[in-house]
């Protein structure tokens, strides 16, 4: 199978809410993902069904994984981490090796 050459992972979390120190800090409720699967190229034809499937499936996971982290109250930088960790993991892609 072919592998991407450099797999770049971005996850932007952007709060609404504001940065007052004095408050106690509120809980996301206005924010946004995105992810980037990497920096190489594969088109679609090159790509069996099953290999398309199995590459958004991935990146479906790492979109759910940061989301439920933010909505149960984690943090944006929990959330990055954990990101991270599932592409770092996912013999799929070649991040951190």
């Amino acid at each position: 199978m072919k592998k991407m050459c450099i797999i770049i992972l971005t996850l932007v979390v952007v709060s609404i809410s504001g940065c007052d120190t004095d408050r106690e800090p509120q809980r996301l409720t206005e924010f946004g993902l995105v992810i980037h699967g990497g920096a190489g190229a594969i088109s679609r034809d090159a790509l069996t069904p099953e290999q398309d499937t199995a590459y958004r499936e991935a990146l479906a996971t790492v979109l759910k994984t940061g989301y439920e982290i933010l909505m149960s109250g984690g943090s944006s930088m929990d959330a990055v981490e954990a990101a991270i960790r599932i592409m770092e993991d996912d013999s799929l892609f070649n991040a951190g090796r």
